[in-house]
């Protein structure tokens, strides 16, 4: 028997790579048969810290950040929906989508990660967000989130008016910034090494091969 291999997943809810990089992750580990052999940790990521609580519409805010043309745009999201697809997982990009501020999500993922629920309710909120046409920073819908995977949702969002939670989520992501993590997603071995961007299922094998014949004996 080994000790498990610490997988920590720096991400954003409303970030696709970050969705189609974990999918294909767990793609990697469900093939090799290595599920019991994992800890997956869902570390905080804002890819806009500074959206206000109206949001921005997504193809206005691509154009603003990155200089994207409408065309551009197009092309991306049919290339990350094919992607999706692939994975059993749907983007359902349209005209009015609007990019959303992502904190309260990330506090809420922190509480899930007490009942073991964090990538379920990461889950949640991505589908939500992508496949659902929802605003995950809307209180109504983080609620159906947290009773979807099983959590008590009057006690979690409660987290959202405690300063101490909120100065939790802050300092984490402050401590992979300082570690140098600029984008996402970035994922993280036993806090040793990592790779960045949503890597071929292929890759993800090679990596968790090698790094599980390394895993020391409990």
């Amino acid at each position: 028997m080994k000790e498990k291999l610490k997988i920590d997943i720096v991400s954003d809810v409303v970030c696709p790579w970050c969705t189609i990089g974990y999918k294909r992750l767990e793609k990697a580990i469900s093939d090799l048969g290595i599920e019991d052999q994992i800890d997956i940790e869902w570390q905080p990521f804002e890819l806009n810290p500074n959206m206000p609580a109206e949001g921005q519409n997504v193809i206005e805010h691509i154009t603003e950040k990155y200089g994207s043309t409408l065309d551009q745009q197009r092309a991306s999201q049919q290339h990350m929906a094919d992607a999706g697809n692939e994975l059993g997982f749907k983007f359902d990009y349209f005209d009015e989508m609007r990019m959303v501020n992502t904190f309260d999500a990330h506090v809420l993922l922190e509480y899930a990660k007490d009942f073991g629920k964090q990538t379920e309710l990461k889950m949640a909120l991505t589908k939500a967000f992508f496949s659902d046409r929802k605003d995950v920073s809307k209180k109504a819908v983080l609620k159906e989130a947290l009773i979807e995977v099983g959590l008590n949702a009057d006690d979690a969002l409660a987290k959202l008016d405690n300063e101490e939670a909120r100065l939790d989520i802050r300092n984490k992501q402050n401590y992979w910034k300082e570690l140098g993590v600029n984008s996402v997603p970035t994922i993280v071995f036993n806090r040793k090494s990592a790779v960045t961007g949503a890597q071929p299922v292929d890759t993800f094998k090679q990596v968790l091969s090698e790094l599980i014949t390394e895993q020391p004996a409990l």
